[in-house]
């Protein structure tokens, strides 16, 4: 590399890092999730209401949620071996009803509403499973005659009042399989989720007969009960993946690997602990996504600043979520800050770091730290960070064809509002059809589409009814395209406008962009993937290339021929190592380059 490429490359990553810290435009894709915890009421059901009441409770949670800027939930739906849905395998919830196994006597699907509400607002919904707990509090009420722990008693662990089912069993692994991918089977769910409960804290010899007549060759009690974890996650993935492929599968654990990971980190080593090792689920990648619950803030031994960016080195390629603990916002038990009583700010700058390294943020939890507004946090994202909608991340290793574009788009101009309406695409060539729509504004053109800023809305119907009309002088311009159930977008659709006049008709060559701009990549830093646009303002022979800071070429992106317009182009660094990179374009005698940040 000549001395003059080396110089620039240095000044670049000293921009570069210079503007990551501080310059944030609001990202067009990102998980913004809540979960909403059914065990112990905690946000919802009120248990024993009747069913009408139970519904518009859940209704009316997942409006507040939407008005936040939520897209996804992860609706709890089994939290001591039951089911919050009907099933031929778990009894019904006791904290739907008041009685395990007793059904609402109104019939009700609660699994079945939330899907459909959550659909109907555009947001996915993920099923939520506890994979072993029986009991919080044993004999704290009655247990159905079908409960597992009923049928099978021999299949429990009791430690003092908790009760839960015997990891080390393969009886045991193939219920809770069984169990989940029922749901996966009979719902349109769009994920499943496992939360944090593995092996009980103090467990010693509670299992030491399943240990010897199960123990598969291991001769490390520790390793035997870690891998009994991992069987079960690595059969569930196995069974998704032949059900329903584009279903995610994730798992929240806790915040704390093991102390020390990273220097500084002091607390509960779960690897010892619960027998929970989340990185050979991340090594192996049987998990599409890890939402570790970092529900501290910053500085101490639990310190977000350094767990968050540890853990967003280690995902491989698989997404990280970062579980968000709102909640602490109120003061609990008398706890002072940092423990409890935490400022809305703290959250917010959790949310603004997790932009810089992570995939999204998931709230604990839907009723008591997001949708009550403490200290005004839900308002600060509706009207700052979640002010723009987002679509969510793509998963490059899943289903990638993108929808046919919408066609047909028209604007009717009012006196105080102005409908815009287009046709559906048909079926695209895997035969999905679109999900949703995305219809794009912008005062000028040609719209860019990688700007969330340019985002009005994110809808599920044809038309658009837009009540900001613009000021005089002004032309407001549309597009809209199509992105289907994992968030895949199809190119623009022709383009309308309207103005203080009425209706503008749009010369397409009007919306070809008028400069060669190379975009900046997103997102950045990134793992794996990242989006790469770039845009002609007359055809040409391009090149874009990869080089590795010492200015060797890892990667060429594009190489031939390519129209006036916005091209976009995906890079998959998962074989590369972390690291700073540079892209650079040339098209014709027009040269470009950038850099860009890959985070393991």
């Amino acid at each position: 590399m000549n001395s003059s490429f080396r110089h620039f490359a240095l000044v670049l990553i000293g921009v570069f890092l210079s503007f990551s810290l501080f310059a944030q435009n609001p990202p067009k894709r990102e998980l913004r999730a809540a979960w909403i915890a059914t065990v112990v009421n905690l946000d919802w059901p009120t248990k024993g209401a009747p069913s009408s009441t139970q519904r518009t409770e859940l209704t009316t949670l997942l409006d507040k949620l939407k008005a936040v800027g939520i897209n996804s939930v992860v609706f709890q739906v089994r939290s001591e071996c039951d089911a919050m849905y009907p099933s031929n395998i778990e009894p019904w919830s006791y904290w739907l009803t008041g009685q395990q196994g007793a059904g609402p006597i109104e019939p009700f699907d609660p699994l079945q509403l939330a899907l459909d509400e959550a659909h109907k607002r555009g947001m996915e919904l993920h099923a939520w499973f506890n994979p072993y707990r029986v009991e919080r509090v044993a004999a704290s009420y009655a247990l159905a005659s079908t409960n597992v722990a009923v049928l099978h008693p021999d299949w429990v662990i009791q430690m003092e009042k908790y009760r839960f089912l015997n990891p080390g069993m393969q009886l045991v692994r193939d219920h809770t399989a069984r169990v989940i991918a029922d749901v996966v089977r009979r719902y349109d769910i769009d994920g499943a989720h496992m939360d944090d409960y593995f092996y009980q804290d103090g467990i010693t010899n509670q299992d030491s007969f399943t240990f010897q007549s199960e123990s598969r060759d291991f001769t490390n009690l520790g390793d035997w009960r870690r891998d009994n974890v991992n069987l079960l996650i690595k059969q569930v993935y196995d069974s998704i993946k032949a059900i329903k492929p584009n279903v995610k599968w994730g798992i929240s654990p806790r915040g704390i690997w093991r102390p020390g990971y990273p220097p500084g980190i002091t607390g509960s080593d779960n690897y010892n602990a619960i027998y929970c090792d989340a990185l050979a689920w991340l090594r192996d990648q049987y998990i599409d996504y890890l939402v570790p619950q970092l529900y501290w803030t910053f500085g101490g031994g639990q310190d977000y600043a350094k767990l968050a960016p540890w853990w967003a080195s280690q995902m491989n390629g698989r997404h990280f979520y970062v579980g968000l603990g709102s909640y602490r916002i109120y003061l609990e038990n008398g706890k002072p800050y940092p423990t409890t009583d935490w400022p809305a700010s703290d959250v917010l700058s959790q949310v603004r770091l997790n932009r810089s390294i992570a995939n999204g943020s998931v709230f604990f939890r839907a009723k008591m730290g997001l949708t009550d507004n403490p200290k005004g946090l839900a308002d600060s994202l509706k009207t700052n960070l979640y002010k723009y909608p987002a679509l969510r991340p793509l998963m490059s290793w899943k289903e990638t064809i993108p929808p046919i574009s919408p066609s047909g788009l028209t604007i009717a101009k009012f006196s105080s509002f102005a409908t815009i309406s287009w046709s559906a695409p048909p079926a695209a060539s895997d035969g999905n059809l679109a999900d949703q729509y995305v219809v794009y504004r912008s005062t000028s053109l040609p719209i860019q589409i990688d700007d969330a800023r340019n985002i009005a809305v994110i809808q599920t119907g044809t038309s658009y009814i837009e009540q900001s009309m613009p000021p005089a002088g002004v032309t407001y311009y549309y597009g809209v395209t199509a992105v289907d159930r994992l968030q895949n977008e199809s190119a623009l659709s022709n383009l309308m406008g309207f103005n203080a006049a009425g209706p503008v008709a749009v010369d397409e060559s009007e919306s070809l962009p008028k400069e060669f701009v190379l975009q900046q990549n997103y997102p950045n830093p990134f793992n794996p993937s990242t989006a790469i646009s770039y845009q002609l303002s007359a055809i040409s022979f391009v090149t874009l290339k990869v080089f590795d800071v010492l200015g060797r070429e890892v990667a060429t992106l594009v190489d031939g021929v390519r129209n006036a317009g916005i091209h976009t182009v995906q890079w998959n660094a998962s074989y590369m190592p972390s690291g700073v990179y540079f892209y650079r374009i040339v098209a014709g005698n027009q040269i470009q380059s950038k850099t860009m940040q890959l985070v393991k």
